[in-house]
């Protein structure tokens, strides 16, 4: 198993490495397109969302949980 998504991960990173994480920066309403060069914590602060849920969902849509 690899390693969990961490909020220090950069969003484009982890898109590239999982891509079925896209559902979750759609519903969490995270810009993951033009928003998506930095670490996922700065991405949750930018657009509202709390960091933990995100990552959370994250590691689960990854199969990491």
């Amino acid at each position: 198993m690899s390693e969990k998504i961490t909020k220090d991960q950069i969003l484009n990173n982890v898109l590239a490495k999982y891509p079925a994480t896209m559902g979750v920066f759609n519903d969490f309403n995270i810009d993951s397109c033009c928003g998506g060069a930095v670490p996922i914590e700065e991405a949750c602060k930018r657009d509202g969302a709390d960091t933990g849920k995100v990552i959370d969902a994250l590691n689960k849509a990854a199969g990491l949980a």
